[in-house]
């Protein structure tokens, strides 16, 4: 779609399954279940979102899904979707890794930079975008180095050390624009350095909210996840991005949502922020 002068695109860089309880922390299972249903192992179907922006002058991506590093057992657990990567959702657009200019990284958990390296035909991890600039927030890296979150396997060496060590890697601090029209936004709760990611252009916006709302089933407050390590801080930051989104207008990305690509923020009847879908024409 169009988003003022940029081109946009919202794809999946495959599914995958987690646990449903812990995707909704402290809400319980009668009232999740209903949303999103789960299978016999209490586990919900979720997507990996990501957004190709094209400005112009670069095209930038937003994401890179679990990528295809994983044991047999790893595969069993998570039930990832045979044969998607970023890189197959990429082709079927036309799209060559090798012209990607950027790379944007919400945060390192594997379920968003996993697809960031990957194995060449001799097992060695290695960017997957070889020419690209992969930015991260700078102490959502050293997080990462130091394994500091809820799951103790979320951030895996694999899946960013290969980029500093090819010179791909910027580093960045707090809010910024990345680029005219871009803004990358500190949204802690999720991780202490988790980032959304703003795309502007011609007074149209659209946030990735990446996982400070990783589906349109966590609009009401409390719905965060058990893998926040700042709940508190997800539900106010996420209820103050919603009144902005409702306010301005701005059309909505979630990280995971598994039914919708997109969609727009309204009132409920009773007063509560709820979800419009917006379509779009590839999925």
């Amino acid at each position: 779609m169009k988003v003022g002068d940029f081109e946009l695109d919202v794809f999946s860089a495959g599914r995958y399954r987690l646990d449903g309880g812990a995707m909704f922390g402290i809400i319980p299972k009668p009232l999740w279940e209903r949303l999103i249903p789960p299978d016999e192992k209490n586990r919900i179907e979720l997507d990996t979102c990501c957004v190709l922006v094209r400005t112009g002058g670069q095209q930038v991506l937003i994401e890179t899904g679990c990528g295809d590093k994983f044991n047999e057992k790893e595969r069993e657990i998570y039930q990832f979707e045979p044969g998607v990567t970023i890189e197959s959702a990429l082709g079927r657009r036309g799209v060559d890794p090798a012209s990607m200019d950027l790379v944007v990284l919400t945060h390192l958990h594997f379920d968003h930079a996993g697809g960031a390296t990957k194995r060449d035909a001799s097992g060695r991890v290695i960017p997957t975008f070889p020419r690209a600039t992969y930015v991260v927030q700078g102490g959502e890296w050293e997080d990462a180095r130091n394994n500091f979150g809820v799951m103790k396997t979320t951030y895996r060496p694999e899946n960013f050390e290969p980029i500093r060590e090819a010179g791909r890697l910027r580093l960045v601090e707090g809010d910024l624009d990345l680029c005219p029209g871009i803004r990358l936004l500190v949204t802690r709760g999720h991780t202490r350095h988790h980032m959304s990611v703003q795309i502007e252009s011609r007074g149209e916006t659209v946030l990735f909210t990446s996982d400070l709302i990783p589906t349109r089933s966590h609009l009401r407050g409390p719905y965060v996840m058990a893998y926040d390590l700042y709940p508190q801080e997800t539900m106010t930051r996420k209820l103050d991005i919603l009144a902005q989104a409702e306010a301005g207008g701005w059309r909505l990305v979630w990280s995971h949502e598994p039914f919708w690509r997109m969609g727009r923020v309204v009132k409920s009847d009773r007063g509560e922020f709820a979800a419009q879908e917006v379509k779009m024409m590839s999925g």
